[in-house]
Parts: C-alpha cells; structure tokens; sequence
C-alpha cells in the first residue's frame, strides 16, 4: 500500500487565549472605500486586530486587502465607518500621527543616505535628541543583523539587506504596530523564504504587532498567527492558520490556500444520521460522503474538496469504511521534496492529486495505471 504524507504542522502557534480576549489594538466598523463613488473597494469590513499578533491579509489582486491596510497606515480615508485604535478614533489622523512602522516592497530608501541616516530618519523626525538617535539606531540594526553597517549607501547592499534596512527604519522609533506591504515580493525565491523565517523570528522576539499584505498563500501560512482572506472587498475568512488550511469556511477560501482535489456532484442526503456530513452523488453516479460545510439542501449542485496530502493511494481495492474511488493514472510530476500524480477519476472530473513522499519504499505507479483513492469523509469538505 502506497501512502501519501501527512501536512505539516502549522509554523505559528494560534495566539495565547488571554491575548485573544483582551482588548483588540484595532478595530475597523462598517468601512467602505470607493473611488468612484459607485464601486465598493472594501465592503462593510469589520475587523479586529489583537495586540502582539501576526495577522496577514491574503487575497488576489484587486480584493480590497491592500487598500485596507492604506487606510489602516492614514495613505487612504474611508468612505464610510471608523477605525479606532486602543478604543481611539483615528479614521482622520494623519499617517505621521499615528504612529506606525511602514515596510513597502520597493524599499523605499533614501540612495544618498547611509543605512544609518536611513534609519535614523524617523526619530529626527520626531525630535529624538542626536544621542539617543545613535543608540537606537545600533539597536535596531542589531535587531536585523545589520551591525557593522552603518556607514554604507543602500547601492552597496544586497536587496534582502536593503529590506533588512527598511524593516529597521520601521522598527526604531518603537511603533505600536508595523505595517508591511508585499515587503518580499522583489526577493528570489531562496532569499523571499529566508525572510520569512527571520520576520517571524524578529515578531516572536519584539511582541510587536504586524499587519502583513499578501498575495502568497505560502507567505501567509509559514508567518502568521491568523489570516484573513479577502476576495471581492470582503473577509471571506479570518482564522488561525491551521484552521484556515483544515477547515475553510467556503469554496473560494478552500481554492485559493493551498491545493484541493475537486469533485463535482449533488447533495443526495443533507444530513448522514443527524451529524454534519452528507451524501453527494458524482457525476458519473459514484456516492461519497463529507462535511456539509454551507448546509446545501438536497439536490444542490456541489463541490467536494479534498486536499492532496488526505488521499490515501492504493494499488488494489481497500477494505475501508472511508471514501473509495477508482482512478487512472495520467502524470507523474516530480516536485523535489515529493511526487505528485494526477489522477483521472471519471467524465466530467478535473483530476485529482495525490502527494507521495519520496521516502515512500512502494513503486510509483506509472501513467495508465489503475490505483484506488481513499479519504477520510471528515476531510472531504463539500460547498455549494
């Protein structure tokens, strides 16, 4: 029998109970933006920020997370509603008043400055005397692993210094929160995940709130403590990591963290003996059970999502109580670290995927092989 891994474990604890019901730093009301004054940017966005947490807003582009965080930092003014900072309205506060760390993708530092006047900037921007400036400054390089730098142009550094830097500059003058907008998005591959690893590290050690945009499903899992997934101007989930993977709360959350096998049917029984799972018929008539997530009555059309690494792979028929479907093999794709086969499951069906561990001693079936799929019914999430 051939089995495909397990998922990880998720990078980032959920936050502590006792942070989770104290006051939120932040919260947003009922706010709208639009630029044209017909268009809903954000839509009715209710939102609250926890004090000493990671939070990432996730989306495609166009969504409304990256306006969200504008309107957080003072760059853009709502429409409608109120933001409102440790129990403070600062909907028309200032960006220089309200006192946040900015971390942009293009840096944004000053080339005929050194690194050390870079940073300095905020603070004689805010009357620190030149003495203090010094000792924060080496501080907050030390923080990024900077020292020793000072004294250099931004021309002279690599680009995952030069953020470095720029995350420094947000970090001297002690904010109640850093803002940062796709701050890796320049980065390579290799560096962009060494980054990751670091800024979580750097939050871990500091406590200090950050409010991270992002188009990167992989970004936002690996760093945060909770993700909020926007899609057309609204939160469609927000969530500690581990749930959003596990259990998203709808078909666009499901499709756009991480990768799914999808199965289209029809609810043929909306509740199996009173519990939330239901019934659903295949295309091809093939009956599987899952949890019925949005309550679909019988007779919806749905889908049933599976992720990859839940799909047990067989080369004969199991005896299980679970999911079984019969398949063919029609790719096997090398990924590094694990083979993915892609499965075609009936007529009408986009084919499923399955993960293999290379550490895996059972023979990897070839294209046109005939294998069987089986997966738990308590990881088969069904959406209308």
């Amino acid at each position: 029998m051939m089995r495909a891994s397990q998922p990880p474990a998720a990078s980032a604890p959920p936050v502590a109970p006792a942070a989770a019901e104290a006051p939120p730093l932040v919260r947003f009301r009922a706010v709208q933006k639009t630029y044209n004054g017909v268009d809903l940017v954000v839509r009715g966005l209710d939102l609250d920020i926890r004090r000493g947490e990671f939070l990432t807003l996730l989306g495609p582009s166009g969504s409304g997370k990256t306006t969200t965080l504008m309107m957080l930092a003072g760059f853009e003014t709502p429409t409608a509603g109120d933001i409102v900072l440790d129990g403070r309205p600062i909907t028309r506060t200032p960006p220089h008043k309200r006192h946040f760390g900015m971390v942009f993708q293009n840096y944004a530092l000053f080339p005929h400055m050194t690194v050390g006047q870079n940073v300095a900037y905020p603070l004689g921007v805010r009357g620190v005397p030149k003495a203090q400036q010094a000792e924060r400054v080496a501080r907050a390089l030390g923080m990024v692993r900077l020292s020793g730098m000072a004294e250099r142009l931004p021309s002279q550094l690599s680009g995952g210094q030069q953020q470095r830097v720029a995350l420094a500059r947000a970090l001297v003058f002690e904010p109640q929160l850093v803002l940062m907008d796709e701050p890796l998005g320049a980065l390579d591959k290799q560096l962009r995940e060494h980054m990751q690893i670091e800024l979580k590290d750097l939050h871990r050690q500091l406590g200090v709130t950050f409010v991270y945009v992002t188009h990167d499903q992989g970004e936002a899992l690996t760093m945060s403590d909770r993700v909020a997934v926007f899609n057309d101007g609204a939160i469609q989930q927000i969530d500690a990591v581990d749930r959003m993977y596990e259990a998203p709360a709808n078909r666009f959350v499901a499709g756009f963290i991480g990768d799914s096998t999808v199965l289209a049917g029809t609810v043929r029984a909306s509740r199996i003996d009173g519990s939330e799972r239901c019934g659903i018929v295949l295309t091809d008539g093939r009956v599987l059970a899952g949890v019925n997530v949005n309550d679909a009555p019988v007779g919806s059309a749905v889908d049933a999502c599976i992720r990859p690494e839940r799909i047990v792979l067989h080369a004969a028929a199991p005896g299980g109580r679970g999911n079984v479907l019969q398949a063919a093999v029609s790719g096997v794709i090398y990924f590094g670290d694990h083979l993915r086969l892609l499965c075609a499951v009936g007529d009408g069906q986009a084919p499923a995927t399955v993960k293999l561990p290379l550490s895996s001693s059972a023979p990897v079936p070839q294209s046109g092989d005939t294998v069987w799929l089986e997966f738990p019914p308590e990881f088969t999430r069904v959406y209308r």
